[in-house]
């Protein structure tokens, strides 16, 4: 069975997810599970994917990018595949590991894709020091510190820290930040 992988980091990215299913449908995938989030955070759509395959079975994914966030998350994702019986199969690099020179291949691209991400990280730092330097930088938004008022009401009115952060959609940590910084008692 081909069970197709699909993912983007936001939820802006519709249609480039939209297109990887179509691509994987395309390629023959009778099952696909897809998901929008961070390639750093957790990825519970490609664990139900690893977990979903069998002996045999084909994952795919569209591009090299869309699966592995380094070499070595890459390798380790293509040993839980080969632990099960399973082959791993990138499309638009047409390499798949059921020979060896496609194995070959997923190491190489692997070591390239993570010195691209490097490059990329790299020129991103410089971007950001440049436009401190210029003063045109100022950085995230400070959100939980914008909810200071909507903390101060809601502890008036005896609401609890945890609930607090759960209404506003801050962290708790936030709420007993912006309390501490406040004048006044405290919880």
């Amino acid at each position: 069975m081909k069970v197709g992988y699909g993912r983007t980091s936001t939820m802006e990215q519709q249609a480039g997810l939209d297109a990887q299913i179509r691509d994987l449908k395309g390629a023959g995938c009778e099952k696909i599970f897809s998901e929008q989030v961070s390639a750093v955070g957790k990825r519970p759509q490609l664990e139900a994917a690893v977990d979903f395959i069998r002996e045999r079975d084909t994952l795919l994914v569209t591009k090299l990018d869309r699966l592995a966030r380094s070499t070595q998350h890459l390798l380790e994702v293509a040993d839980r595949v080969k632990a099960k019986g399973a082959d791993l199969c990138i499309l638009n690099l047409g390499a798949d590991t059921s020979t060896a020179t496609g194995k070959l291949i997923f190491t190489i691209i692997g070591a390239v894709g993570a010195f691209e991400r490097e490059l990329m990280l790299e020129r991103q730092r410089e971007g950001v020091s440049r436009a401190k330097a210029e003063g045109k930088y100022k950085g995230r938004k400070p959100t939980a510190r914008a909810k200071a008022g909507e903390v101060a009401t809601l502890v008036a009115e005896g609401v609890r820290p945890t609930e607090i952060a759960r209404r506003l959609g801050i962290g708790r940590a936030s709420v007993y930040r912006i309390l501490d910084n406040r004048s006044g008692p405290s919880l």
